[in-house]
């Protein structure tokens, strides 16, 4: 058991080129050094987009499945972490699209019903704080929302963003800048002053 922790350690801290050495000997080695490197953090991006844990284990598992049949994945020039998060990114903003889809055909069909208990928080996000800065980035644009969500939350450099978005570097400092005042302006709409952090 314990042999297994640190094994499993060592491949959280390994970087996209020791993966892909890795590659060069088994690919199904480094498929395995892969998922535990970034299980945990393209399930919780997963889950900061989709508010829905079971969704987000389900996206989680796609994105490894379509990275194994990406044949280019482990060659020395292939992005890896900035294909991860964009694959990732896309199925939850698909998700997303559906859902509201069906809930404005449901809305159409089905009255509400007054007696239906509120809507209980996720299980992931449990904070009142938390619950605030989600609602204003709900009523942000999906670019916007994305982009902050790759900077402070997964913790991607400028240069990451540049890579998952496909955008300039220039680009991803202007639209960083201007989801930061879109953010601050929505949580000021309703009443919560957000605390000035750097990039």
């Amino acid at each position: 058991m314990t042999k297994l922790r640190l094994v499993d350690t060592a491949a959280r801290d390994l970087d996209d080129d020791a993966i892909k050495l890795i590659a060069e000997r088994s690919r199904h080695a480094a498929a395995d050094a892969l998922v535990r490197r970034y299980r945990e953090p393209i399930f919780h991006h997963a889950c900061w987009i989709l508010k829905d844990y079971e969704e987000a284990v389900d996206v989680t598992q796609e994105v490894f499945i379509k990275a194994m049949r990406e044949d280019r994945f482990f060659e020395p020039d292939f992005k890896m972490k900035a294909w991860l998060y964009r694959v990732t990114s896309n199925l939850c903003f698909n998700l997303v699209r559906d859902r509201r889809r069906r809930h404005v055909i449901l809305e159409t069909q089905v009255a509400p019903r007054l007696d239906e208990p509120a809507h209980q928080p996720d299980v992931v996000l449990q904070s009142e704080r938390q619950e605030q800065i989600l609602g204003a980035m709900d009523r942000l644009s999906e670019a916007h929302r994305e982009i902050l969500m790759l900077r402070y939350y997964s913790d991607l450099s400028y240069a990451e963003i540049s890579d998952t978005l496909g955008i300039k570097l220039g680009t991803v400092m202007s639209r960083l800048s201007r989801a930061k005042e879109a953010l601050t302006e929505s949580l000021a709409a309703s009443g919560v002053v957000m605390d000035d952090r750097g990039a």
